[in-house]
């Protein structure tokens, strides 16, 4: 397979004889030795007329891309498209996976809880982002692999990647003339101006894709990053000093002790022990005691019963519904309750709701005593009796 040279000429008047065939004027290229002289040439350049021309430099130059009259980029339009995509994309498979596919119901959230999904969505906008920026510039915008530029390997090249500063007009730009080009780089200050050749003939396809150098390259970037990769994860951690941080005196989690005759790790607390300002609950599994002696001790402010409406939401509605009304939104998956609004429930103590939310109630609903703190679980008493009213003006009994 043969591909066509990618460089155009204007016109074949442009073509010199050379000993080694024919070959074609790519340009004239020439050198600065101050970057003021290249701002100052590219502004007189663009004056002129010019547009097949570019300037190089061995360091980023202020002002020079206003001088040359850049356009604004493409690059940050295809990192945004494409972005956009991905991220679009992860939401769309987060939404069919969580709700359509395989819904799951956790704490009363919706289905599509769009929040617990923002950092992976920001995660695979800025992987697409990335990639294809990276991409586009080295295979659209650069035309790579592309080891054939009549630049490539010139004196011009080596100066202007060291300590030197170049301009370069390409002889297919409708304005060149190679002799009247060439006297005004010079007059610019130029200190050489050159012209540039390039074979007129097609490249193969192992001088582009298959071309050994840039096969060679790559296999060389993989095997570093993958041999640094593997060296720095599996080797260096482990060597000191970072192997400190695993020879500490410390128990891991799911590990066996070697030191307790139980071989847990984890220690219970010692029987009778107190949290700090806490009092042992008393009526563990004893619902006439909780129904007779618990009283509700918070008032229902506005912040409380705030409070109490999120807990509720969250840890009671996927079973009791967020009216209370026994509707449960997990589809058939654990037992549907009763509803809070029957007569029994309604005129029940306040203690009662505290045992069950405290101890769970004969094996169906669970215990939720680490999940809510004890003011939390009053607060949502109160919600309760708020919901209970709102349905039975007049009929629900005060907190007892």
């Amino acid at each position: 397979m043969r591909i066509p040279h990618i460089i155009l000429v204007p016109n074949m008047s442009k073509l010199e004889k050379t000993q080694s065939g024919r070959k074609l004027l790519y340009g004239l290229t020439a050198i600065f030795d101050s970057p003021e002289k290249l701002v100052h040439a590219a502004e007189t350049v663009v004056k002129e007329g010019y547009k097949d021309y570019d300037a190089y430099s061995p360091y980023p130059i202020h002002g020079l891309d206003t001088a040359m009259k850049l356009k604004r980029s493409m690059i940050g339009v295809v990192t945004l498209v494409v972005g956009l995509t991905g991220g679009t994309l992860l939401v769309l498979f987060t939404w069919w996976t969580n709700s359509i596919d395989y819904p799951l119901f956790i704490g009363g959230k919706p289905l599509f809880s769009w929040p617990s999904y923002v950092p992976l969505t920001f995660e695979m906008t800025v992987l697409f982002g990335a990639v294809s920026t990276v991409t586009a510039l080295l295979v659209v915008w650069l035309g790579l692999p592309r080891n054939s530029h009549p630049l490539q390997d010139t004196e011009f090249m080596k100066k202007v990647s060291d300590d030197k500063f170049g301009l370069a007009i390409e002889a297919k730009d409708a304005n060149f003339d190679e002799r009247q080009t060439k006297y005004l780089l010079e007059k610019l200050g130029a200190v050489e101006v050159d012209p540039v050749y390039y074979e007129a003939r097609e490249l193969t396809l192992k001088e582009t894709v298959l071309d050994p150098k840039f096969i060679g390259a790559i296999v060389v970037v993989a095997v570093a990053v993958s041999g640094a990769t593997y060296f720095g994860f599996n080797k260096m951690l482990l060597m000191r000093p970072w192997s400190s941080l695993n020879e500490q005196a410390k128990v891991l989690p799911e590990t066996k002790s070697e030191f307790y005759p139980d071989g847990f790790a984890m220690r219970p607390p010692v029987k009778g022990t107190v949290a700090r300002g806490e009092m042992p609950y008393r009526y563990a599994s004893n619902i006439p005691g909780a129904e007779k002696y618990m009283k509700n001790p918070i008032l229902p402010t506005k912040r409380v019963m705030l409070v109490g409406q999120r807990d509720f939401n969250i840890y009671c509605s996927p079973c009791h519904g967020y009216f209370a009304e026994g509707d449960s939104r997990l589809q058939g998956q654990f037992p549907v309750p009763p509803s809070l609004h029957i007569d029994s429930l309604v005129t029940a103590p306040d203690g009662l709701y505290y045992e069950v939310i405290t101890n769970g109630f004969q094996g169906v609903m669970p215990s939720y005593a680490r999940q809510i703190p004890r003011d939390e679980r009053w607060a949502i008493i109160w919600y309760i009796r708020a919901l209970q009213k709102a349905q039975n003006p007049g009929e629900v009994a005060e907190a007892k």
